[in-house]
């Protein structure tokens, strides 16, 4: 970790602690709109959080490098006559360029803070108090206390480990980024979004991948029109799934590792614990500040993002709230716009997208049909399809897309839109403008088809 850089005042109108997404939105917003003496805390030497550094940014550069192998796949379906269409991807390159475009992020967002004047603090933060913290660079550092009127938590979140035997042999999402070489035989331990793209990834770049899944489902936040089409086929592209697992162990064998469970053990060459993630606050003292946290140690905030102590806000993955980067982004401007601006704007925890990139993709806002039948009851009703999307049309493989439209009430107001197959990360932004403003069935029946897509199943439903 870089010299840590001693504050130049030592009082301020707002720190932030995590130089991650939200609390770099906050920092920039609130200095350089509204002229604030702001400052930001890290732990880490490089800005921009999980999203930037092992998160959604590598992440979406990994799942590119799947998608463009699994086009080359596709290819001499197509008619193009291709000397090895299998052929494996340099990983050895693939990681030296991913990392140097990541590099180049973290010198970025270092100019913008530059810029908008806010200034960067090297360390790991504590509270001493509801208006203090303490900066240390080490455990045995005597560290710097800084004091603002207002303080921002946004220090994320990171994976789970299990505590099982040789569970340290495993990695998770952080390790997968740093791997060296592409493992040929991978165990992928969680269903969640996480494990599925990152198991996904691996597929189509030719790893043999085994996913343990503790139940018959994948993706169970999801609407079953995702999950259930994502199973089938993550299985149809050779995905194997061990379901109703429990992992217990994991020990080393002279060829790789073997994962115990209570179904037949398997071994492979790495294993990835995809199994949730905790909050970021175990080192910042909480207690002292009298900021209050859940069972799980995610931090109590309202709305406003107000924590239980006056004065201190958290935001981002650390109040386990839509743990998503433009979340954070949202909460962190509208945060500094009521600190120090004149709005009393606060961001809408209803009907935001999010979109699943996995092979194939999908997209999700607002309610699933099961709680829209539970907060409406009988006003709901459900319009659904499932086709072939026409980039199959030439090709033996065929692969679903499948939609579904919520809506309740005479109106049929749209309440939830579930999209899976082939384009649906890109083709969920612009419907969730429109359910954003309150959309209904009849909106979308009246807007003109774009053929032939896929999007145009959505305004064509019956």
């Amino acid at each position: 970790m870089p010299a840590l850089r001693r504050p130049s005042k030592t009082m301020y109108d707002f720190i932030v602690i995590g130089g991650g997404s939200g609390g770099l939105a906050a920092a920039r917003r609130a200095s350089s709109l509204y002229g604030a003496r702001v400052a930001i805390v890290e732990a880490h030497g490089k800005l921009g959080g999980t999203c930037v550094n092992v998160g959604c940014v590598p992440k979406k550069i990994m799942w590119n490098t799947a998608t463009i192998a699994e086009s080359l796949h596709d290819a001499p379906g197509f008619g193009f006559q291709l000397n090895d269409p299998c052929a494996p991807v340099d990983w050895r390159v693939l990681k030296g360029k991913r990392d140097a475009y990541i590099k180049r992020l973290n010198g970025i967002y270092e100019s913008n803070l530059e810029k908008a004047k806010v200034e960067h603090i090297h360390g790991t933060a504590e509270f001493v108090n509801s208006h203090t913290i303490r900066v240390r660079e080490s455990p045995d550092d005597a560290g710097v206390e800084m004091v603002a009127t207002n303080i921002l938590i946004a220090t994320g979140g990171h994976a789970v480990i299990p505590e099982v035997p040789g569970a340290e042999l495993g990695i998770d999402s952080d390790g997968f980024f740093a791997l060296e070489h592409q493992p040929k035989r991978v165990a992928v331990v969680g269903t969640g979004y996480i494990g599925i793209e990152i198991a996904g990834i691996f597929n189509e770049l030719g790893s043999t991948v085994t996913v343990y899944s503790r139940s018959k489902q994948i993706l169970r936040k999801f609407d079953p029109v995702i999950h259930e089409n994502m199973l089938e086929e993550m299985q149809k592209s050779g995905i194997g799934f061990v379901q109703d697992a429990d992992v217990t162990a994991l020990e080393k064998t002279e060829n790789g590792i073997c994962v115990k469970s209570n179904q037949a053990p398997v071994e492979v060459d790495c294993v990835l614990w995809a199994v949730g993630r905790v909050p970021n606050v175990q080192k910042l003292n909480l207690p002292v500040a009298n900021v209050e946290t859940t069972r799980r140690n995610f931090i109590k905030v309202d709305k406003f993002q107000n924590t239980s102590q006056e004065g201190i806000y958290a935001l981002g993955d650390c109040v386990g709230k839509f743990e998503l980067t433009p979340v954070a982004i949202a909460a962190g401007r509208r945060l500094a716009d009521r600190l120090f601006g004149s709005t009393n704007a606060f961001l809408e925890y209803e009907n935001i997208p999010t979109v699943l990139f996995g092979h194939p993709t999908a997209g999700s806002i607002g309610l699933s049909e099961a709680e829209a039948r539970e907060k409406y009851g009988d006003q709901v009703k459900v319009y659904n399809t499932k086709f072939t999307n026409l980039y199959y049309a030439l090709l033996d493989r065929k692969q679903a897309n499948a939609f579904k439209l919520v809506v309740q009430g005479p109106d049929e107001k749209v309440v939830g839109l579930h999209l899976f197959g082939k384009g649906t990360d890109e083709m969920l932004q612009g419907f969730g403008v429109a359910i954003k403003m309150g959309a209904t069935k009849a909106d979308f029946d009246n807007c003109v088809a774009i053929h032939p897509t896929a999007g145009e199943e959505l305004v064509t439903l019956v």
